[in-house]
């Protein structure tokens, strides 16, 4: 980004991707951008608005109090900026409330609007941080930045400010994917609510082990690898009830041409993973049809991982590494 930016924004469009978080036993650490996108214009205008089509338009409009135009007239108030009245021409493609990175890519939406409105100057790592600290976890905000397959952490700084570690593991993905959406919502906090304040030591190194041979599935890559790896005991067994996709879609792996099946985010989205070598068109009526058969209700979307993130759209170089 560069570093004296006018006081107005840049017509040009930037661009969020949708990203599914957790990964099976990746829990509140690993997360993937894929190819849905939210699109953003701005314009300075009379007052604060919005203009919003596509999916879930209905829920991407307003005014000053849209989370986007919030989120960036509460950093620029902070930093003692003038936080220009904006006009926002919206193009959203991420299912919201649905467990897709929907709310993350819209605080970086704001944030980034703030940052180049106010000439901030922040680097990658503040920008990954700030979004952090408004979603309250940080692998959503750090693949939807960075793109690919992102691990990220949160490292409070020495002097006790919020930092973030996030760190780009791969940029291209060897299966095809798919996201299965039910028609109903589920908040990131009520799925919170259903999980246990401990778990056993032995759950603990299930998920560890699980974790380190989930990129070790991504950076080889190794379909033998993923199945195993995708399992989780952290917090899909207490979601299941709230996402009844999950376990039918698991009923599925292994076998029809998916390789394994996890939930997107908190739910109640689900991801699979799909098998290259079969066709997947094929698959995913496979999958149309075995949800009939339990009598679940799905949109099925083909997908692929994003191998750019938001820093992208806003010409950064995508960053390798955050300190």
């Amino acid at each position: 980004m560069p570093r004296n930016e006018p006081a107005t924004p840049d017509a040009s469009e930037l661009v969020f991707p949708a990203t599914s978080a957790n990964l099976g036993p990746a829990f509140d650490a690993a997360a993937l951008a894929f190819s849905l996108y939210l699109r953003v214009r701005a314009d300075r205008g009379r007052e604060f608005s919005v203009s919003a089509q596509g999916r879930d338009a209905h829920l991407c409009g307003g005014g000053a109090d849209n989370l986007i135009l919030k989120t960036y007239r509460e950093l620029l108030q902070a930093a003692g900026k003038p936080a220009a009245p904006l006009h926002l021409l919206v193009n959203n493609e991420i299912p919201i409330g649905k467990g897709c990175g929907s709310s993350a890519a819209a605080r970086l939406a704001g944030i980034a609007l703030a940052v180049r409105v106010g000439a901030l100057e922040w680097s990658d790592e503040q920008i990954i941080a700030e979004a952090s600290r408004r979603e309250g976890h940080p692998d959503n905000a750090a693949a939807c930045w960075l793109g690919g397959l992102a691990i990220a952490r949160n490292a409070p700084a020495g002097d006790g400010t919020p930092s973030v570690q996030a760190v780009r593991i791969a940029g291209s993905c060897p299966w095809p994917l798919l996201l299965a959406i039910p028609e109903e919502l589920l908040s990131t906090e009520e799925a919170r609510r259903v999980l246990p304040a401990q778990y056993s030591r032995a759950d603990a190194v299930f998920n560890v082990q699980n974790a380190l041979f989930l990129l070790a599935a991504f950076s080889q890559p190794r379909a033998d690898l993923l199945r195993s790896a995708l399992q989780d005991r952290i917090h899909e067994p207490y979601r299941a009830p709230l996402c009844p996709l999950l376990p039918a879609l698991r009923e599925l792996a292994d076998r029809e041409g998916v390789l394994g099946a996890v939930l997107s985010g908190a739910g109640p989205s689900v991801l699979l993973f799909l098998d290259p070598g079969v066709s997947v068109s094929r698959t995913v009526d496979r999958v149309r049809k075995h949800l009939v058969q339990r009598g679940l209700k799905a949109e099925l979307l083909t997908t692929s991982l994003a191998e750019n993130g938001a820093s992208t759209s806003l010409h950064r170089p995508t960053t390798a590494q955050v300190p």
